[in-house]
């Protein structure tokens, strides 16, 4: 889908408009689009499909080109992944584009950095500022990367509160899940801050110092969620190791408890056995034979059950 916006500005204010026909300072949001699409956002751009297409790769890495007036960058944005209870999260490529009149971006799926400005949510927001437009963005990364870590973090804590009295593997492996969430973020920021460092570095579109002063708050950003990933990272890890321990260690307890409980039960089974056989047995003739066995039964259980919970077996 190629959707077409520009910043307008009247009386009550400044407001995003939808276009049907593409006006210079637009901004074209390209969104799964198809053949036809991706020609005509490459030919509005001046740059060859292929380049445009890149960003639709799965395993497009970072990185950025320019050329002639004409830049394009691409950069993993993290995403939520649908249909996962446990808050599961994977990054995807998104391409930026820009030149004279226009900047696109480009992605496999809607992502909600983009969809913050279709909604009003980032203030000072102008289309027709590109060099701005394109900060604004790498900044609302950095942003859903720290937010993002956040909610993994949070998420890690009510599985470890259920892992203290847990025997399934099922908390593992949402945990393990996260842990490959945060595998994937790590990999993308750093690859994202090679080129952040390249745009500070070459300077690809114009910049004044205001718009420096964000870059260098951009790459702050983007280093503090790679320091979160990490230690989220190494902390989960070593939780997992623990914790495989532990419900190991539950399922013991609870087998040894069993086994207590199987030897307590087996007195009086063995007793009753004894007189259930076809031969003279003490107490056959006694008409409180009954109950003097299973009084006997009980008291020799107990006093197993005893022995049992002095040496904690039971």
């Amino acid at each position: 889908m190629l959707r077409i916006f520009k910043t307008r500005q009247d009386t009550s204010g400044t407001y995003i408009e939808r276009l049907d026909v593409i006006e210079p300072g637009s901004w074209l949001l390209c969104t799964e689009p198809k053949e036809g699409e991706i020609t005509r956002a490459a030919g509005v751009m001046e740059m060859a499909p292929e380049d445009i297409r890149a960003a639709l790769d799965e395993e497009e890495r970072p990185r950025m080109e320019s050329e002639e007036g004409r830049t394009l960058i691409i950069i993993d944005v993290p995403v939520r992944i649908p249909g996962e209870p446990t808050g599961t999260f994977s990054t995807v490529p998104l391409g930026i584009a820009i030149n004279d009149q226009y900047i696109l971006t480009i992605c496999l799926q809607e992502v909600p950095i983009l969809q913050d400005f279709i909604d009003g949510k980032v203030k000072t927001f102008y289309t027709f500022k590109k060099t701005r437009f394109l900060l604004q963005i790498l900044y609302r990364n950095a942003s859903y990367y720290l937010t993002y870590l956040r909610q993994i973090d949070r998420r890690s804590s009510e599985v470890e509160e259920r892992l203290h009295a847990s025997m399934r593997n099922e908390e593992l492996i949402q945990l393990l899940n996260l842990e490959k969430s945060l595998v994937y973020f790590s990999t993308s920021l750093k690859s994202n801050e090679v080129v952040l460092e390249k745009i500070l570095r070459f300077k690809p579109v114009r910049m004044f110092a205001d718009d420096e002063d964000l870059l260098e708050d951009v790459i702050i950003e983007n280093k503090q969620a790679i320091e979160m990933a990490n230690i989220y990272s190494n902390i989960l890890s070593g939780t997992m190791d623990a914790f495989a321990s532990i419900i190991s260690n539950n399922l013991n307890i609870v087998m040894k408890f069993l086994a207590s409980i199987t030897i307590v039960l087996a007195i009086p089974t063995m007793i009753a056995s004894f007189y259930g056989m076809n031969v003279g047995l003490p107490f056959a003739q006694n008409p409180m034979a009954f109950g003097i066995i299973i009084v006997f039964s009980m008291v020799i259980s107990a006093l197993l059950a005893l022995v049992l919970v002095r040496k904690k077996m039971l």
